[in-house]
């Protein structure tokens, strides 16, 4: 591993205050170490990629002009805010970024005060930085909100939300949209096509040019203000090109598109900006993983690499002797593909996530019956239910986390209507490195309250599928959901024929004596490597996976109340609320007694770091089942012993 050493000007940047030390000449050659100094130490320590290389010239120019931490930066989402925390006093515990008790990945408010919001999911950095503009025009401080947002997250209804107010809210604040045509994913929609249009516009863009050239030789006087050159600038404008209103429209200044790699017009820009009060808009145009020829190229295999060799650009694989199982997701996407074949209402319907949740699959052999809706979760479970009122089965693919924002959907357009959505909730339970806003655990909780709703998860890839196979079934007329964990699986020979699975039905993996072992999900297979370990102890544990947290297997439960007194129950979710609950609701609405030990994610924000490293964290991995049963049997135990 070859020794990872900052430039010799970015060495000197500790803060913003010595950026601005430098002179505007040697503002490119920042921008060229900071670029380097990204890929070297993403390509040994791993992280998102490239996002932040196509705002780096954008960031050290917000950075130079802006009074920050004063003046208030919003990055959305966040991928791309690497350059912001390097240059922001985290150059060198950045090594550490997205590692388990290091810096997130994210921006995130306790970190740095220069992190003023923090963010993870998409579309916020509008609404957040009116709400700073207004708090400061309230307060009277003269303090400047600047909102950085993608094109991509532009396609959320919370940023029209936001762009809606703020031009009628008189703040002091700045939006920069950032168009690079990608998210994750290619972007799609009209609105991808309408900034095309601006961007490629030769008549469009040469005749602002000339606009602005003219109203710089008018004599600016009392008798010519800068309201009078607005008003003619916005006329000629509308007059060329009647669809470059649309932010203006929203009574925002808008100003571009401009080169977001020209650091020099970027700063003069920003600079002018700072000056002219009221809500702008500045439309920059940047290349995604700008300055690294493969992340240009490929733009969503080099959202997030992983490790790779920065010289040749091979991205490092792990190397197995035999075969490994399958990611979950992409037992998903080969699996709805083979119902839909079987069955032409199938559908599939993804929020921009086609490649994180392998429905791209489908949109590239059955493109007609399956759609990336953009950044829009609200819009895609109405448009699931629309579609399910016509007889079609959708499979709405959904993070788990991201399905949140569409909660309100899920309730009065799926659940009140009864219609059979399929939600398919990828990424559930802790994910991992991108931590706290990315982390499914609340799911099983907030699926469980809803009237119709079946909740459930399989333990391994075969029960993915016969759950999938279950949901589409002309007699399941009920909203399901599917949760299931970012990763592997543990079954190198997934693709097992489909098998109709009893609504509610769980089934017992191993009987017992001592103590019941009760799992929901993946988890299962962590219940099944600690019994292997406390038999050799003397230990009897039964094994039963649940398969449904609603409704419950009373059946089963009743059985397993009759015959322990000892129970855990074990989910990859968050304890209050989610399937510990359901079993101790059960317990008590049939007056049964028993000790009963819930394993899961605890009542407390859990943040980054690898998904091993968190479950034991939380004190769920095999380990923790290990040692919680122990712990639950040790009055048994130590009579065993005095008992010979």
């Amino acid at each position: 591993m070859m020794e990872i050493a900052p430039g010799p000007l970015l060495k000197q940047i500790n803060s913003p205050d010595d950026l601005k030390k430098l002179s505007r000449d040697q503002l490119q050659l920042v921008a060229d170490e900071l670029r380097q100094y990204i890929i070297d130490v993403v390509s040994v320590h791993g992280g998102h990629f490239g996002a932040s290389l196509g705002v780096v010239e954008l960031t050290v120019a917000l950075h130079y002009i802006y009074n920050t931490p004063f003046d208030q930066l919003v990055w959305d989402v966040g991928h791309q805010a690497y350059g912001h925390k390097i240059l922001t006093g985290r150059r060198d515990s950045f090594i550490t970024n997205r590692k388990y008790q290091g810096l997130s990945g994210f921006p995130k408010r306790g970190e740095s005060e220069f992190d003023t919001f923090g963010v993870g999911h998409s579309s916020t950095s509008i609404s957040a930085a009116l709400g700073m503009a207004m708090a400061a025009r309230a307060k009277g401080e003269n303090r400047k909100a600047v909102a950085i947002i993608g094109d991509g997250a532009m396609t959320a209804g919370q940023a029209f939300e936001a762009m809606n107010h703020a031009g009628v809210a008189d703040t002091d604040m700045l939006i920069i949209l950032n168009d690079n045509c990608m998210s994750i994913d290619p972007n799609v929609g009209a609105l991808k096509e309408y900034l095309t249009d601006i961007t490629t516009s030769p008549t469009y863009n040469k005749v602002k040019d000339d606009v602005w050239k003219i109203l710089g030789k008018l004599p600016m006087g009392a008798n010519f203000t800068r309201e009078m050159a607005s008003k003619i600038e916005h006329s000629i404008k509308g007059f060329i090109n009647k669809r470059s209103n649309l932010f203006e429209s929203f009574k925002l200044r808008y100003f571009g598109p401009i080169d977001g790699h020209n650091i020099t017009k970027l700063t003069d820009t920003l600079k002018d900006l700072r000056d002219i009060p009221g809500p702008k808009l500045l439309h920059i145009i940047t290349v995604k993983g700008k300055g690294y020829a493969l992340a240009e190229k490929d733009q969503t295999v080099w959202h997030a690499p992983g490790l790779f060799d920065k010289i040749t650009g091979e991205i490092y694989k792990k190397k197995f002797e035999l075969p490994q199982p399958p990611k979950y997701q992409d037992v998903f996407g080969q699996t709805i593909i083979e119902l839909a074949e079987k069955n032409e209402k199938i559908f599939g319907v993804t929020p921009a996530m086609p490649s994180g949740s392998s429905l791209k699959f489908m949109m590239e052999k059955m493109p007609d019956r399956a759609f990336d809706v953009g950044i829009c979760e609200q819009h895609a479970v109405t448009l699931s239910a629309g579609m399910a009122t016509q007889g079609m089965k959708v499979y709405c693919n959904i993070y788990s986390s991201f399905m949140q924002r569409a909660y309100d959907q899920v309730v009065h357009d799926v659940a009140i209507q009864n219609l059979p959505v399929i939600f398919c909730l990828d990424r559930a339970g802790l994910v991992g490195e991108d931590g706290a806003t990315h982390h499914g655990a609340y799911d099983i909780a907030y699926m469980r309250c809803v009237p119709n709703m079946i909740v459930s998860a399989p333990m391994n890839e075969a029960e993915l599928r016969n759950l999938m196979y279950t949901a589409q079934l002309e007699s399941t007329t009920s909203p399901f959901s599917i949760r299931y964990p970012r990763g592997e699986g543990v079954m190198p020979e997934w693709k097992t024929p489909f098998e109709q699975i009893s609504v509610g039905k769980g089934r017992k993996l191993k009987d017992g004596r001592d103590i019941a072992i009760l799992s929901f999900g993946h988890p299962g297979n962590f219940a099944a490597t600690a019994i292997r370990e406390l038999r050799t102890e003397g230990i009897d544990p039964g094994h039963y996976d649940m398969r449904f947290a609603k409704p419950l297997d009373e059946e089963l439960l009743h059985e397993v109340f009759k015959k322990y007194s000892r129970i855990i129950t074990v989910e990859d979710g968050a304890i209050q609320g989610g399937f510990g609950s359901a079993v101790l609701e059960f317990m008590a609405a049939n007056n049964y007694s028993a000790k009963v030990k819930l394993l899961g994610i605890p009542d407390r924000i859990v943040e980054h770091g690898t998904q091993k490293e968190l479950q034991k964290e939380c004190g769920y991995d095999a380990k923790g089942i290990v040692e919680a049963t122990r712990e639950m049997m040790k009055d048994l135990v130590y009579v065993n012993n005095l008992l010979g």
